[in-house]
């Protein structure tokens, strides 16, 4: 079957450069996707793009090639709650890799175990509206009564405009919550910045919540090497050391400005977190906590 992506948005870089930076043993990548391939994973109807395949091999591959032992594999909206695609990486990584999973509510025990036993240690709730996955507040609640048995956490995706409904969330349950990509916050504004301010507010108000320093390949109104994006990542870091993850985002769904070579990015660790026992938290014992225990 002939795989029609999404017009527009640009594929993964098929040969990124080689980091000059070596990562510490156990080094894990805690965001990354794998699509497809559609002719045996097919993309969600309801998705708001369809992707360029991106299977596990090539995953590994790269996470080889960059110097990850590990990784956390997140489910994306473009394959909705079919967990299929992730599980199936799962189970060819074994202990190496962990996933967090999309599921309905009316998901059953079953189900759930059999995640688990894949490496599932958590549940991703999409707040980004133009992403077309927004869930009731009480779908949620019923899907982290479910999963709290098991001790997994969630993952939100977030953007500025839907802060309050992530503190709602956050006020409600008693659940570990990380939020992707710095909270979408507007670098360029850097740490003084209004939506950063409350970003930060938010993440010192409870020892529950975590933040994933990645993709500044989004947020950046420069480009590479992504300085603009510099300070607001050295302050998380700085203020979050026992609860900050670092992430690819590979491959990048939906860069339309320009895609990102991954050999950079990882090199840009040695810039935001030159202190080599911080970089160990992020890298190595924040997701061994968080993930592997």
């Amino acid at each position: 079957m002939r795989q029609i992506v999404t017009p527009g948005y640009l594929p993964f870089d098929p040969d990124p450069g080689k980091p000059q930076i070596v990562l510490p043993e156990g080094a894990c990548d805690s965001h990354c996707h794998v699509f497809g391939p559609a002719d045996r994973f097919p993309y969600a109807p309801t998705s708001s793009y369809v992707p360029v395949d991106a299977p596990a091999e090539l995953l590994f591959r790269l996470h080889d090639h960059l110097g990850f032992d590990r990784c956390v594999i997140v489910q994306a909206s473009c394959h909705g709650a079919d967990n299929s695609a992730l599980v199936d990486a799962l189970r060819k990584a074994g202990d190496k890799a962990r996933g967090v999973a999309v599921v309905d509510p009316a998901i059953g025990v079953d189900e759930l175990k059999m995640l688990h036993e894949a490496g599932v240690r958590g549940v991703r709730f999409n707040f980004v509206k133009r992403l077309k996955a927004l869930q009731p507040l009480k779908d949620r609640l019923q899907i982290i009564e479910k999963i709290a048995p098991l001790g997994w956490h969630v993952v939100v995706y977030c953007e500025p405009d839907s802060i309050d409904d992530v503190r709602l969330l956050i006020e409600t349950v008693e659940t570990p919550v990380v939020i992707d990509h710095m909270g979408r916050v507007p670098v360029e504004k850097g740490v003084d910045g209004p939506e950063y301010q409350t970003l930060e507010q938010l993440l010192t108000s409870s020892d529950r919540l975590w933040i994933k320093v990645s993709c500044p390949e989004r947020l950046t109104r420069q480009g590479p090497p992504y300085l603009d994006a510099d300070a607001v990542s050295k302050r998380l870091i700085e203020v979050l050391p026992d609860r900050v993850l670092y992430g690819t985002d590979w491959p990048h769904p939906n860069m339309v400005s320009h895609m990102p070579d991954d050999g950079l990015l990882v090199d840009r660790i040695a810039r935001i977190c030159p202190d080599e026992t911080l970089r160990r938290n992020m890298l190595v014992d924040n997701p061994t906590r968080l993930y592997w225990t």
